[in-house]
């Protein structure tokens, strides 16, 4: 979060097992539970624009592929990251 964002309050419930974890890690990381939230939050959001940009990566070099092996790797991965194991 930069220093000239403007912050918003936003409520949340979360199950009492995960808000333990945020007590927890905000802990041992001497800060307040909100900030340890965002930042899981913004690590969050950053993992899954990096998976989106790997499946495109996968799904340009799919196209790209003349090696029918690697066709078929390609297409496997793809599947397990659409519909997992």
């Amino acid at each position: 979060m930069g220093a000239t964002s403007k912050s918003f309050r936003q409520s949340v419930s979360l199950p009492a097992r995960l808000a333990k974890r945020v007590k927890s890690l905000a802990k041992s990381r001497r800060t307040s539970a909100n900030r340890v939230m965002v930042d899981l939050i913004e690590s969050g959001i950053e993992a899954k624009e990096q998976e989106k940009q790997r499946f495109f990566a996968l799904a340009s070099r799919l196209t790209e592929s003349k090696d029918a092996a690697e066709r078929d790797r390609l297409k496997k991965e793809l599947a397990r990251m659409t519909f997992g194991e």
